[in-house]
């Protein structure tokens, strides 16, 4: 478990259905938040992501709260989601300031064109999603992470572009991840 800098928890931010102007502001202050960085908006894997959340979030009341980042502007965010999930909450990260925070890198020619990717790109088109112009940094690698106040309690560690985790265990890790009340 890390802890995030509360510099960096009071950083202001701005995007879409945002709840505050902090990223503090964003956490779920009763438990578990899933942070979701993007890749670009012209990835199939990222319109993917964004689709499997929201129809499971909706399916499962107890699906921890969603806020993705995105390289773009709060207008490129805005054109991007409303296509795929309007409600959602997103946080603009143009200068990528929170994805170096979160440690998120570029990716390999491996990890972007490998023979996994091609096979996951075969089940996002399966499923209606397509590539699309990018908007932000084609080469950054997704991130995933679960944060409570402000620890991170469990992080998905992707292989490759088009890698993630079984969505549906998302609720069952955060449930296991919580972090212990503070005795007095």
């Amino acid at each position: 478990m890390r802890k995030l800098p509360s510099e960096l928890l009071d950083s202001p931010v701005t995007g879409l259905n945002l709840a505050g102007a902090t990223l503090r502001d964003q956490l779920n202050p009763d438990g578990q938040t899933l942070l979701v960085f993007l890749r670009h908006f012209g990835c199939l894997f990222c319109r993917e992501m964004v689709a499997d959340l929201r129809d499971l979030s909706r399916a499962m009341p107890d699906y921890p709260p969603i806020v993705f980042f995105y390289q773009g502007t709060p207008e490129e965010g805005a054109a991007f989601m409303r296509k795929l999930w309007a409600e959602a909450r997103a946080i603009a990260d143009l200068p990528k300031r929170f994805y170096n925070a979160f440690g998120l890198e570029r990716g390999s020619l491996g990890q972007m064109f490998g023979a996994p990717v091609w096979a996951c790109g075969l089940r996002a088109a399966l499923k209606g999603h397509f590539i699309g112009k990018p908007v932000g940094d084609p080469w950054t690698m997704p991130g995933l992470f679960l944060v409570e106040q402000e620890t991170i309690t469990w992080q998905h560690d992707f292989k490759h572009a088009g890698d993630h985790p079984d969505w549906r265990t998302i609720p069952s890790l955060a449930a296991q991840q919580r972090l212990q009340p503070m005795s007095a």
